[in-house]
């Protein structure tokens, strides 16, 4: 079968550069789709994307549909006909459906059935169908009106280019009529583009200084920025995001490199990064040791016969926003940071929980209380805790909400509070997201739970729980900072008493009752999906929550050690095994004895039992308590003989209560030594 390549562009007034990408990727997407219902096959394809235009390219598509034979299943002949061989409403309908009379209806089966032949379509035909669907479909939040026209796109459509091999597809969407013509770059080559073939397409832009890749200009961006950068003696900040943005703002891109004033170098970096990239789309330059230079990069979309103007434009217009920064730096410096907690008294936190001040207020003494516990210095951490809101009250935060907890880490330097201090203003806020950074302090992380634990008690307290895709105060994102900082910076924390000390803190504000098992809950109900992640079981997670570890530190450590103890080739034995106790022990009668009388034995297998669970218990409980579990099951793994053993000689429900109260009390035995870890039963 004959096959073509086919080009689709769509040329528009400028298309939302956060979006052009996504926008890209979806056309071919809905192409491709649209192309697969249709049952044609093709080669290759790919999508273009420029600020001015959507195309895509498919290599050798086939120019007519297969014919294909469709065969439909009726109602049974015995429902398609009365008992007088009359049609029923059934075999009218289906023949209806069918678009045939009944007489050209296949009854010889035990069902009614029809078939046809359908001949295949020529792909010219379907294909403008196919393109306005996949546009229908893009992912546009807001379509546009423009003019009288009743279209609707992101933008307004300016031309339409549709090829099949050498022919134009005759058709109109979006009020364009379908051509072979493009456009060339708005500024050097503003003129109608003749597109010699599909294959020629990208070709022939660049000779109108358009490059309609868009993965083409972010390399060839990423490449000069990076070349640039370095004749600087420099590196160049490049997020993945503003690349993308900087990539979808021009069709022609040319990097220069521009400068600013030294003195700007006064200013906390973080702003005039900030500055620089979210509101002007610059590269900023870093030297050897990570501080600013006085120099960013941005991408013109013109190649200049005098650059000098382009840069000295870029440089006008970055000045008012650094002076902009530097002012606010020095007009915060002015007072000292801690009176900034005056203006947040004002300010509310919460309706029911009162104000941000008394929010800070809370945190200090809850990140004292965590301190003592993790090792670090209580009175540090309640200082940073009382000063860990105060910059949000700041000019600075003010005007770069960004700033927030790096602000207040430069002020607090400025006031001459300590290092750790200074920094868990701006650690009190990680980690920020899903893998991301630490504190690196035991005071930043003393703050960062004492602030989670506080928003959880306190909005848990209120009863705004988060439900479905809600969650307005991101509880399971601070939960799960709770967890990342305790396992992951192996600190030994004891929610329970952390979150009893949290609910106190908030007297008559709050409903205590059941608060804090419920919070708790909460949290430890977000290492389920961790462990997933990881690769762990669910019934590994499930056995040790069964036994309630009250450290999440604690908790991570049986888990590894479950874990690797699934692998033994006792484990499942010892699993089953432990289940059957747990339904034994389930229906003593009474209290089970807490020793075992060996004078009640009656069969080796138990004096063997209860020797190995002797021996288990001065190797094991010492182990256990030094959270050593790996160790422990491994020790305990060695039951297994003598547990198969024993249930393979001895009646545990004995006639003689003496004996089962005795054999009960045992497996009560056996049972805690594993409870000492985990409950193995549930991995049975």
């Amino acid at each position: 079968m004959t096959a073509r390549d086919f080009l689709v562009e769509l040329g528009t007034e400028e298309l939302p550069p956060k979006a052009l990408k996504t926008l890209g990727e979806a056309f071919l997407a809905g192409i491709e789709k649209g192309l697969k219902a249709a049952g044609l096959s093709y080669s290759a394809s790919r999508y273009y994307a420029a600020p001015r235009r959507l195309a895509v390219l498919i290599e050798q598509l086939e120019e007519q549909q297969a014919d294909r034979t469709q065969n439909l299943d009726g109602p049974p002949v015995q429902a398609a006909f009365d008992k007088d061989g009359n049609p029923t409403q059934a075999a009218l309908g289906f023949a209806k459906k069918c678009g045939v009379e009944l007489s050209q209806i296949d009854q010889s089966g035990p069902k009614l059935k029809f078939s046809q032949s359908i001949p295949g379509q020529a792909a010219a035909g379907l294909l403008p169908g196919i393109v306005e669907t996949s546009l229908n479909e893009l992912p546009i939040p807001k379509r546009m009106r423009w003019g009288a026209r009743k279209t609707e796109f992101v933008r307004p459509t300016q031309w339409l280019v549709m090829l099949f091999g050498d022919d134009v597809i005759d058709c109109e969407i979006l009020a364009q009529q379908a051509g072979r013509v493009s456009r060339g770059h708005r500024f050097h080559a503003n003129h109608e583009v003749r597109i010699s073939a599909p294959a020629n397409y990208a070709e022939d832009l660049r000779s109108a200084y358009v490059i309609a890749d868009f993965n083409e200009r972010r390399a060839q961006i990423a490449a000069r920025v990076d070349q640039l950068a370095a004749e600087q003696q420099g590196t160049a900040i490049v997020p993945p995001v503003l690349l993308d943005e900087v990539s979808a703002l021009v069709e022609w891109p040319v990097p220069l490199v521009c400068s600013f004033e030294e003195r700007f170098l006064d200013v906390p970096q973080e702003a005039l990064i900030i500055t620089m990239q979210d509101n002007q789309k610059y590269f900023c330059l870093l030297d050897a040791n990570g501080k600013l230079l006085p120099r960013f990069i941005t991408v013109a979309n013109v190649e200049s016969k005098d650059p000098a103007q382009i840069i000295s434009g870029n440089e006008k217009v970055v000045r008012p926003r650094l002076t902009d920064a530097e002012f606010f730096f020095k007009q915060d410096k002015k007072q000292k940071l801690e009176s900034f907690n005056q203006r947040l008294a004002n300010v509310v936190f919460q309706a029911q929980l009162g104000s941000v001040y008394d929010k800070a207020q809370r945190v200090s003494a809850l990140a004292g209380f965590i301190a003592q516990r993790i090792g670090g210095d209580a009175t540090r951490a309640e200082r940073a805790g009382l000063l860990c809101k105060c910059d949000l009250a700041s000019e600075m935060v003010g005007e770069f909400p960004e700033m927030q907890g790096i602000a207040g880490y430069y002020y607090a330097k400025h006031d001459g509070e300590a290092e750790d201090v200074a920094l868990a203003l701006n650690e009190q806020y990680m980690p920020r997201g899903a893998g991301a950074e630490l504190p690196s302090t035991l005071t930043g992380a003393a703050v960062a739970l004492a602030d989670k634990l506080d928003t959880l008690v306190g909005i848990f307290g209120i009863g705004m729980l988060p439900t479905g895709s809600k969650d307005p105060y991101a509880l399971r994102r601070a939960a799960l900072g709770v967890l990342r900082i305790l396992i992951e910076k192996q600190l030994d924390l004891d929610l329970v008493e952390a979150v009893s000390f949290a609910i106190g803190q908030f007297a008559d504000k709050i409903k205590a009752d059941g608060l804090a098992p419920q919070v708790q809950d909460f949290i430890f109900d977000r290492l389920r999906a961790r462990y997933e992640d990881e690769g762990v079981e669910v019934a590994v997670y499930q056995a040790v929550r069964a036994v309630s570890p009250t450290s999440p530190l604690d908790f991570d450590q049986r888990v590894q050690a479950v874990q690797a103890f699934r692998a033994l080739p006792q484990a499942a034995a010892l699993a089953a095994a432990n289940k059957r106790v747990s339904n034994l022990l389930s229906k003593a009668e009474g209290q089970v004895a807490a020793s075992v009388e060996a004078h009640h034995f009656d069969n080796p297998s138990e004096f063997a039992l209860n020797a190995a669970i002797q021996q288990a218990e001065h190797a094991v409980r010492p182990l256990a308590e030094a959270r050593q579990y790996n160790l422990a099951l491994s020790q305990l793994a060695n039951l297994r003989e003598p547990v198969d053993a024993f249930f393979e000689a001895v009646l545990v429900n004995a006639e003689d209560p003496a004996v089962r109260a005795n054999r009960y009390a045992l497996l009560a035995k056996l049972r805690g030594l594993f409870l000492g870890v985990a409950d193995i039963s549930v991995l049975g």
